[in-house]
């Protein structure tokens, strides 16, 4: 499986391509399969992404798991305060960081 993430040019969030837009959470990213770097592209060029590239992940019954670790933290939110986290309410949520 293959991601495309980036960072909106507004906020500098990290954003996951859905297939047809951008979403802060990584559940929501589709499998961009072999054309992840045309979409990083086109949406680059669009200026609705800033650096976007492609990532190995797997899927799993929550959604899909960012191979790399610095991936997972990107995915997360900050892990100096899980209060921050893009899960707070989730006591578990930074069990699959590592």
């Amino acid at each position: 499986m293959k991601l495309l993430t980036g960072n909106d040019l507004a906020t500098g969030d990290v954003t996951w391509w859905t297939g047809s837009g951008w979403s802060r959470h990584v559940e929501d990213a589709a499998d961009v399969a072999e054309q992840g770097e045309a979409i990083a592209a086109v949406e680059e060029a669009a200026r609705r992404v800033n650096g976007p590239y492609v990532i190995d992940a797997t899927g799993t019954p929550e959604g899909p798991r960012p191979a790399h670790i610095k991936d997972r933290i990107r995915a997360l939110g900050p892990t100096v305060r899980p209060d921050l986290t893009l899960k707070p309410a989730d006591p578990n949520a930074g069990s699959w960081v590592i």
